[in-house]
């Protein structure tokens, strides 16, 4: 039984940075893909990056040059550094793991088994 921690969210003006971080512990990490989602109020949960095993990203178009995955295995950790952050971008932003899927990247959010807590993210303008 995997369980995700987020950490990193916080206010910022537009145009500034944010760094996320997840932290996985409890199941296998290393071969699964792992999301990064977010969700505003009234709104769908919405993937916002994906990163499998072998470094391979996908980024929605939303956030695409903006923001950046990165996977470290051997501490189990998953980052998403967000750049020029634009009020738009404001929702809570929740982690996610695919332990069903080896090697591969996973874009919808039914196909992900674990979910962290989220953590708020909310950009000024």
């Amino acid at each position: 039984q995997a369980q995700l921690v987020e950490s990193g969210g916080g206010l910022v003006q537009a145009g500034g940075s944010l760094g996320l971080s997840c932290v996985a512990s409890g199941g296998t990490f290393g071969v699964h893909p792992v999301g990064w989602f977010r969700q505003a109020p009234g709104k769908e949960r919405k993937l916002v990056a994906t990163i499998n095993n072998n470094g391979n990203t996908y980024y929605s178009a939303a956030v695409k040059g903006r923001f950046t995955i990165t996977r470290y295995n051997f501490t189990n950790t998953v980052y998403l550094q967000m750049d020029t952050l634009q009020p738009e971008d404001t929702a809570v932003y929740y982690c996610a793991l695919d332990a069903r899927t080896d090697y591969g990247l996973t874009y919808v959010a039914p196909e992900y088994d674990y979910w962290g807590q989220g953590t708020q993210v909310t950009v000024s303008s």
